[in-house]
Formats: C-alpha cells, sequence, structure tokens
C-alpha cells in the first residue's frame, strides 16, 4: 500500500469506524483512540495489506481493538444483567433513536457488534465474520438473537409513536 493509498483509506474510511466504535463504546474520546490505533496497525502493516482489503482489515482491527479496551476497562455486559433489563424501559418517549440507542446498549457486546455492522455499516454476512472472526452461521444466529432482544425491549413500534 503506498502512501497516497494509506491517505485515501483514511479519508474513505475513519468516519464509518469512528461511527461503528462510538455505537458500541458510547465515548467519544475512546472511539476516537480506537480509531488511531487502528490507522496506527494499519501503517505498521502497509505492505501487507493491499488497498482492495483494507477497508475489511480496519473494521476488523478497530473491532479487535474495541474488544481489547473494553476487556481492559472490565465493561463486558454480563447475560444474566442484560437478561434482568428486558422489557424496563420507562422514561417517557423521547425519540426513536434515543429508545433504539439505549435497547442497543442492554445487547452483549458480540450482538451489539454485529447488528451495527449489518444494519448501520450494510455488512454481508461473510463479511461480518471476517471482521469478527465468527462463522457466517454465528454471525446470523448473533444477528438473529439481538433483533428479537431488540424487539422484545423496545416492544411494538405502535407503542413508541
Amino acid at each position: 500500500m503506498t502512501v497516497e493509498e494509506y491517505n485515501k483509506s483514511v479519508d474513505l474510511y475513519s468516519d464509518g469506524i469512528f461511527r461503528f466504535i462510538l455505537k458500541n463504546i458510547k465515548d467519544e474520546d475512546e472511539a476516537k483512540d480506537v480509531v488511531q490505533d487502528t490507522y496506527e496497525k494499519l501503517w505498521i502493516r502497509a505492505g501487507e495489506v493491499s488497498f482492495q482489503k483494507v477497508k475489511s482489515y480496519l473494521f476488523s482491527a478497530a473491532y479487535h481493538t474495541m474488544i481489547d479496551k473494553i476487556r481492559k476497562n472490565k465493561r463486558i455486559t454480563n447475560l444474566t444483567d442484560f437478561n434482568d433489563n428486558l422489557g424496563t424501559y420507562t422514561d417517557s418517549y423521547t425519540g426513536l433513536s434515543e429508545v433504539l440507542d439505549e435497547a442497543l446498549k442492554q445487547l452483549p457486546e458480540v450482538q451489539r457488534s454485529v447488528i451495527l455492522l449489518r444494519d448501520y455499516e450494510g455488512y454481508a454476512y461473510n463479511e461480518i465474520a471476517e471482521i469478527t472472526d465468527l462463522s457466517e452461521s454465528q454471525v446470523k444466529v448473533y444477528i438473529y438473537r439481538g433483533r428479537l432482544a431488540l424487539k422484545k425491549y423496545i416492544g411494538s413500534i405502535e407503542a413508541l409513536v
């Protein structure tokens, strides 16, 4: 990868990576750090990564960097805590976006990540599998379970509007 291609990858993908990480960890400074660490890793391995594969490499590296930071800070959501919080949203309606963000916070890390990659970033199942080091069938299962949990948490859309 040339310096021009590296700079082009920054222009093309840094915003998307930042949005993806920010949706997961909800801390703007941490998200900026993850993006910076990701591009540092790309710079170190620039000779090994082709420009055609750079988007997949960046999202995969960002995902793994984010997971490492979460584990380091011990903020992994416990599944039992998640089950206790299902269906307990009691605040008045403040906007569909806020309700969805709150529902996404309740999901386990893996489910939240695959849903964000699929529904927010538009990745295909096989690309998500490559980014997260899961099998394609595991990705589909996590997306299905995450969507069910979101549906249960939010309830019907008519109740919100």
